[in-house]
């Protein structure tokens, strides 16, 4: 399977950017993965690339089992053991959200841990494979709530997990929804930045009007644009189209 990838990252209101986005093809998998860093004076960068390349590091040089979901929390406890010997030899709190997925052909997995999130677009439908570890999503799935208050809660930055955390970095994993990836889907991988500014029907509904990776990110980010406060977080998404050709991936 053949896909075209659209990555977009950017500071916004801020005076760096702290989030990290990575995409690999090995031997015909394909890897894609965000981290939005926490910490603050350049610490969350640190945090998010450290993360993010320990994992690409991993996913490029060794074995990857059958069972990829199981493989990639585990890939991501690895890169929280080098975090925290980075927290050590710094003496300083840095830490990171991460969203990754790994696409075998037409098979898909996903793992996460804090609020960068996974979604699969399939069927006309917007699926969301990832659930928030954080404060606000626990009101949300507690009912307190709607889905889509999520987005602007007072309590969406408290974060229940993240890579970093000695006793709270608790991945979760699973298959792309125990199907597989067929021509026409899509997903996105995107930080908290960009998709506190949107609702899934309407990534949805851009989706429907694009023909390619770019320029439903372009969609999105220009129906964002007018929402975005003076001081916004920083904003990275990463945008895939899964083809039908055999070949290279674009």
């Amino acid at each position: 399977m053949r896909f075209d990838v659209f990555l977009y990252t950017n500071e916004g209101g801020r005076s760096h950017n702290e989030d990290a986005a990575r995409w690999s093809v090995r031997d015909g998998n394909a890897l894609f993965l965000v981290a939005d860093g926490l910490g603050g004076h350049r610490g969350g960068e640190i945090a998010s690339s450290l993360a993010a390349d320990c994992v690409l590091s991993d996913w490029e040089t060794a074995e990857v089992p059958e069972n990829r979901a199981a493989w990639l929390a585990d890939s991501i406890l690895r890169a929280n053991d080098a975090l925290l010997r980075e927290q050590e030899e710094r003496a300083a709190s840095m830490k990171s959200t991460i969203a990754v997925l790994a696409a075998d052909g037409d098979r898909a997995s996903w793992a996460h841990v804090g609020d960068s999130r996974v979604y699969l677009l399939t069927g006309g439908r917007i699926l969301r494979l990832t659930q928030d570890h954080s404060v606000t999503y626990k009101k949300y799935l507690a009912g307190e709530i709607t889905r889509n208050g999520v987005n602007f809660d007072e309590d969406r930055s408290s974060l229940l997990r993240a890579v970093g955390e000695r006793e709270r970095c608790l991945p979760e994993s699973g298959p792309a929804c125990g199907r597989r990836l067929a021509p026409g889907d899509a997903l996105l991988l995107c930080t908290d930045g960009f998709w506190e500014y949107l609702y899934d029907e309407e990534m949805l509904a851009d989706f429907l009007k694009a023909s390619t990776a770019r320029e439903w990110a372009e969609r999105m980010l220009v129906r964002a644009l007018p929402r975005f406060s003076p001081h916004h977080d920083n904003l990275t998404l990463l945008a895939v189209f899964a083809g039908g050709e055999e070949g290279e991936f674009a």
